[in-house]
């Protein structure tokens, strides 16, 4: 199995550095903006955008981290990470707009576990959805708002993330996974 890279640490940098002027812009500003990233990547990249819009809109946007592993349809069949804690803003999320930031969009099942999950923490006014790689083969009707790349790829393919702050690079490959297993 060789893994090709399609995505290097300038083009990450891009995409966030849009996605984030792109949340700004449908947002209408940064007031009342909760990034919320999901484990173990989103919470880095929701960082990151977090970042970028401090940059271009001092107080922009406060960043959370939102544990779906316990709202999950498919516990049974597939292993468990161990939980991460679910950390919101002091704020909460009532009434805010929040961004659920991913790293990988596949089947979709992850966000409606995210949904679910934010159903039991409060009520925000809109939730939106902005992952850095959207590679198809939904199984439920989701679509993200803000997108880093598509990248079109086959059930036998796995995407790989990888972020300097845990795997010491920033770079995402598709490798081929003869055993159709999914990420």
């Amino acid at each position: 199995m060789t893994a090709r890279t399609v995505l290097q640490e300038a083009d990450i940098t891009r995409a966030l550095t849009r996605i984030s002027h792109e949340i700004l812009e449908s947002n209408r500003g940064g007031s009342d903006l909760v990034l919320l990233g999901i484990p173990t990547r989103g919470v880095l990249l929701a960082e990151r955008i977090a970042a970028v819009l401090a940059r271009l809109e001092p107080g922009a946007g406060v960043v959370g981290a939102l544990d779906v592993t316990m709202y999950r349809d498919d516990l049974d069949r597939h292993p468990t990470r161990t939980p991460s804690p679910t950390r919101l803003p002091a704020g909460g999320i009532d009434g805010k707009t929040v961004v659920l930031v991913d790293d990988v969009l596949y089947s979709g099942r992850t966000i409606r576990a995210a949904l679910d999950a934010i159903g039991d923490l409060g009520r925000p006014r809109a939730v939106r959805l902005a992952v850095l790689v959207d590679r198809g083969h939904r199984e439920l009707p989701i679509r993200a708002d803000f997108v880093g790349k598509n990248l079109p790829t086959a059930v036998a393919e796995r995407i790989y993330v990888r972020l300097r702050e845990t795997d010491g690079e920033d770079a995402v490959a598709i490798e081929s996974d003869p055993e159709g297993t999914r990420a």
